[in-house]
């Protein structure tokens, strides 16, 4: 009769899995700083006292790094994942004028790795910690069979909360308003898809380390949301300008009978335009943030005040009575 099996023979070691729990504890603390989880890291789930809110309303988020996550595996950039995935959902909670208070991660791989897996994590915390937000806990599962060796799947949850009176109501945009955007570090973590496409059909297009360069995480745009709060300023609305481009984004939040006409300047990023020689015309619009990966929506007046929040805006266009995103 065959000896019987354990679960490490199968392919899962839950004694590494937990001493990994105890390894990422310092990055975790790096989060913990002005703010606390309610009870210890590693519980079977996590909670935060949400008393200092007189009128709480909560905001929630998910999200992934989508096929760059391929690239980013490939260049060994783990770290820079780890940012991405963390930004994808806290940019996302802060449109909506709240402020994100915890984040949980998901991973699964074929055979967990510690030193990949604390990479991960490690820049997951530097974002986390750079905009006040907790790693209240999260998920690594080892999943022989399921998950092919050398990838990783990777998703992240963001749990977030405003004072009612303090969040950004869309419905308020009028004709007139003015939109502002920001810029981006690069294609961010969308329209991958394509960008591995066009390097896969032209593979002397870039150098490594142009590589690198577009491979730059996705732009955290929490100082430029402190910026503008503390100038006294709500925006009518925000837009993380992700997958849809530019028109997809905007035109979630507007209503009936409002649109925008916009003047998008020439995306100065050499290496991302070596890309784009090689994208629709039309599409890339729809795909890449072009240069703009946040938007925030104001009344003309208030314009010049927050095209100076965080490294700086400038206005792309004003909102009008014709339905659509036209860009010129």
């Amino acid at each position: 009769m065959a000896g019987k099996l354990t679960y490490k023979e199968a392919g899962v070691d839950t004694i590494e899995a937990a001493s990994f729990v105890t390894d990422i504890k310092g990055h975790v603390q790096r989060t913990q700083k002005s703010r606390q989880l309610m009870g210890r890291y590693g519980l079977f789930a996590a909670a935060f006292d949400m008393s200092n809110y007189k009128e709480p309303i909560l905001v929630t988020g998910c999200d992934g790094v989508g096929t760059k996550m391929e690239v980013l595996i490939e260049e060994d950039l783990l770290e820079i994942a780890g940012k991405d995935l963390v930004a994808m959902s806290v940019n996302d909670i802060l449109t909506t004028g709240g402020d994100p208070l915890l984040f949980l991660d998901y991973v699964g791989v074929n055979k967990l790795e510690k030193a990949k897996l604390t990479r991960l994590i490690a820049g997951m915390c530097d974002y986390l910690e750079e905009c006040d937000c907790i790693l209240a806990g999260g998920e690594t599962a080892e999943m022989p069979g399921i998950v092919p060796e050398g990838m990783i799947e990777f998703s992240g949850f963001c749990v977030g909360a405003a004072e009612k009176p303090d969040l950004v109501d869309p419905s308020t945009i009028a004709v007139g308003d003015v939109l502002v955007g920001f810029p981006s570090d690069g294609f961010h973590a969308n329209g991958w898809s394509l960008v591995r496409r066009i390097l896969e059909q032209n593979p002397d297009l870039l150098t490594k380390e142009e590589l690198h360069d577009l491979l730059a995480p996705t732009r955290l745009y929490h100082d430029v949301v402190k910026d503008i709060k503390a100038q006294g300023i709500k925006p009518k609305a925000s837009s993380h300008i992700t997958g849809g481009g530019l028109p997809e984004n905007l035109e979630r939040l507007f209503g009936e009978g409002i649109g925008a006409t916009l003047n998008v300047p020439e995306w100065d990023h050499p290496v991302a335009q070596k890309v784009l020689e090689f994208a629709d015309e039309i599409d890339r619009y729809h795909t890449f943030n072009m240069g703009i990966g946040w938007v925030a929506i104001v009344s003309p007046e208030e314009a010049e005040k927050v095209a100076t929040a965080g490294p700086g805006g400038f206005v792309i266009g004003t909102i009008t009575n014709e339905e659509g995103v036209k860009i010129s």
